[in-house]
């Protein structure tokens, strides 16, 4: 059997619908673990730990000035996660720049008859380098923060079948006018937990609708 079109866009806050990917998906992200196959020293972690509570304790004086402050520090990394790989995609090709830029934000990505590759920690993969020529078949970027702009390294990927973008904080309306550009070859989509794209944004899915089965019901409605 080929692949069953699923569309899964239901609202943000409602139970999301499983993924049929060619291969279970798990973001395998590992910053939040990183490191702590390392040796730690109790007393220097506990120096840091109030070294940073002494600076954010000379500049603040409420907890919500000090959530602004780290809030803004994670947007202005936003554009610096969503450059163009246009040096990997001159040397290597599209498939290996959009492969780099989903494993560097901690996503997973699948090759054509490959298995899923996710970030170890380490850096990407050597074997990464040898694949210029083999075409990214699904790409799950849940929780990833992708934007318009960090679209540019994967609409490139004429052969990818299948897109998680479950719960990525900076995907919007305009970033969905984009996906147009897949619609040759774009079978799953997952936009479950979204929380900036509106009933306008899902309108200009109708350019996937003729190779799609949207579905009624919570599987049509944010």
């Amino acid at each position: 059997m080929g692949w069953q079109r699923n569309w899964d866009l239901r609202c943000k806050g409602r139970e999301p619908k499983s993924l049929r990917l060619v291969a279970p998906v798990w973001n395998g992200g590992t910053s939040g673990i990183r490191g702590l196959s390392r040796a730690v020293d109790p007393e220097g972690s506990q120096r840091k730990g109030r070294a940073l509570l002494q600076f954010l304790a000379d500049r603040f004086y409420d907890v919500e000035a000090v959530r602004g402050y780290l809030l803004q520090k994670q947007v202005l990394k936003v554009p610096q996660k969503n450059r163009s790989f246009t040096y990997i995609k001159e040397r290597y090709g599209p498939y290996v720049a959009g492969a780099s830029f989903i494993l560097k934000q901690g996503g997973a990505v699948k090759f054509q008859d490959k298995e899923w590759m996710r970030p170890n920690g380490r850096g990407l993969s050597g074997e990464l380098w040898k694949l210029r020529e083999v075409p990214v078949e699904a790409v799950d970027a849940s929780g990833c923060a992708i934007n318009y702009q960090g679209l540019d390294n994967l609409l490139a990927l004429r052969e990818l079948q299948s897109l998680s973008l479950r719960c990525c904080p900076h995907v919007d309306d305009w970033c969905l006018s984009r996906l147009h550009q897949l619609a040759d070859s774009l079978r799953e989509l997952s936009l479950a937990g979204c929380p900036r794209i509106s009933e306008r944004g899902l309108a200009c899915l109708h350019h996937l609708q003729p190779h799609s089965d949207l579905g009624g019901g919570d599987a049509a409605r944010l």
